[in-house]
């Protein structure tokens, strides 16, 4: 009996330690989580990617890309091919006044006026996009941006530059609201100039901010963090992935939304606007003959007839005013064209990659050993020296600076071995006349932007239609582009976010059936 007893503590005494050991590793056998076993950490119950504010789930897939409409301009800039875009998240709707109000409120209060003016300045929009020599719109120059009756309308007037900036600061602002809610960090009002929570920074240097509140445990038996814990990593799965603009592809993917057509795994018949049918008016018995977007019927004619107002807008509408699609996205259509991410080029003159699909690759990388990140960095741009040498930020005071990559680097790379891509098959040395004569990378061989073409490495698609369009430019495939640092009364834009993981909103491998398109929808709360 009295061996029975010794043999039962044993066992169990084994299976208590073999629980506290954690799961091992396939690879090894040896435990993960085990500060005493080397401290390896992993992230074993990750949950899923959490939805980050304002954005909505984009669950991805094959369409068909390109041009629907008939294209009575002739200049095949957009032909259809088939194309796959992964899952990812998007802006419920475009970028409001209210909320660029806020980043110019955080730009101006961290970086105060008498040392980096420039940095506040240069990301003001420009309110006099709505100046008309033959028209008096200064109500909107004065009111537009500023008032709160325009507080939920889509911010215009700002470029292609100022909407990068705007992702990259909002990513900093909810990755810190994220690790101040996990009790990682601590709320700090009081930052200033380089000293503010910035993501690559506290990431990749892996360094205290001064708002640090509580690490999390560190199981490495010679870590440099003590008691006081570790930062936060990438495998920890606590901050999210960068805010960014959409890719024309993905764009122009969630736009139409196809999935509400779909019988099975096949659309039966493609939208040609961002909804169900051909038609601009709402088809259903309660709201019939309703307009279902915001855009211009016809010459003089913004907004109906008094009494009868067709979309209620003289010029934009507050957002999430019109139904949304079957993404529950808003104003995909009409409102405000927005910017996306990619270079412009007529889609004829290339082949571009079946899988997302994307112009305007500039391939860079960290430099995590640089140390003054306390300064602002300014680029002159020589191809814009037409207009007077524009100059462009290119860092921020308390930013992990980047470079470029190198030929010499990536010498022996396959994939690639160059920083820039813009102009790749179609623009650069081996496309042109001059292949046997090439020119030096960075000057026109092709696209001899200002003399020859208004196209260049530095035009940017819009897509969609807007207050100021006819109804051809609110079919999604179509297209037009800007320079990066122009902007217009009817351009806003919107943020996406990669998904990470699983392509569905679960481990879930159930089907589902289409989507019934309803055209129900809510407006915000005045």
């Amino acid at each position: 009996m009295n061996k029975f007893i010794q043999f039962s503590i044993a066992t169990i005494s084994a299976a208590l330690l073999a629980s506290c050991a954690g799961p091992e590793s396939n690879s090894t056998g040896w435990a993960i989580n085990n500060k005493n076993n080397g401290g390896f950490q992993a992230n074993l119950n990750y949950q899923g990617q959490e939805t980050g504010p304002g954005l909505v789930f984009v669950e991805g897939g094959t369409f068909m890309m390109g041009q629907v409409e008939e294209d009575f301009i002739k200049d095949w800039n957009n032909v259809p091919r088939r194309v796959t875009v992964s899952s990812f998240y998007m802006d419920e709707n475009e970028v409001t006044n209210l909320d660029y109000r806020e980043y110019l409120y955080w730009l101006r209060r961290v970086y105060d006026y008498d040392y980096y003016p420039e940095i506040y300045r240069s990301a003001l929009p420009d309110t006099l996009v709505w100046r008309d020599k033959l028209a008096y719109n200064d109500n909107f120059v004065e009111n537009y941006l500023r008032h709160p009756a325009y507080n939920y309308y889509p911010v215009v007037g700002v470029n292609w530059l100022q909407a990068q900036r705007y992702c990259s600061w909002r990513t900093d602002r909810v990755n810190e609201a994220i690790l101040i809610k996990e009790g990682i960090l601590r709320e700090l009002p009081e930052q200033m100039d380089a000293d503010h929570f910035n993501t690559e920074v506290y990431l990749y240097k892996q360094e205290y901010v001064a708002q640090n509140k509580k690490g999390l445990k560190d199981l490495n038996p010679n870590s440099a963090f003590g008691k006081e814990g570790r930062p936060a990593r990438i495998e920890d799965g606590i901050v999210l992935p960068k805010y960014r603009l959409p890719t024309e592809a993905e764009w122009e993917y969630a736009a139409y939304a196809d999935g509400g057509k779909r019988i099975y795994n096949r659309v039966a018949d493609k939208n040609k606007y961002t909804w169900n049918g051909n038609a601009t008016r709402n088809p259903d018995k309660q709201d019939r003959g309703d307009i279902l977007a915001n855009y211009k019927r016809g010459r003089g004619d913004n907004m109906g007839t008094s009494g009868w107002l067709n979309d209620q807008a003289d010029v934009t509408m507050q957002v999430r005013f019109y139904p949304p699609n079957d993404f529950g996205l808003y104003d995909m259509a009409g409102n405000v064209a927005e910017w996306v991410l990619d270079i412009y080029r007529p889609v004829s003159s290339y082949d571009v990659t079946d899988f997302r699909a994307f112009r305007g690759n500039e391939f860079k990388t960290y430099d995590k050993n640089y140390q003054d990140i306390g300064s602002l960095e300014v680029l002159q741009d020589p191809q814009k020296e037409v207009r007077n040498g524009d100059t462009v930020i290119v860092r921020l005071p308390g930013q992990l600076p980047v470079r470029s990559v190198t030929v010499e680097e990536n010498v022996k790379r396959r994939n690639y071995q160059k920083s820039d891509y813009r102009d790749y098959v179609d623009g650069d040395n081996e496309s042109s006349m001059n292949y046997e004569n090439p020119v030096e990378e960075g000057e026109a061989a092709m696209y001899d932007y200002g003399n020859k073409t208004l196209i260049g490495n530095t035009t940017r698609v819009y897509k969609g239609g807007s207050w100021k369009d006819r109804a051809y430019w609110l079919s999604p495939g179509t297209r037009r582009y800007l320079e990066e640092d122009q902007s217009t009364d009817y351009i806003g834009f919107r943020c996406a976010m990669d998904r990470v993981g699983f392509q569905n909103e679960s481990s879930s491998r159930t089907k589902r059936p289409a989507k019934v398109k309803r055209h129900n929808f809510r407006r915000y709360k005045m």
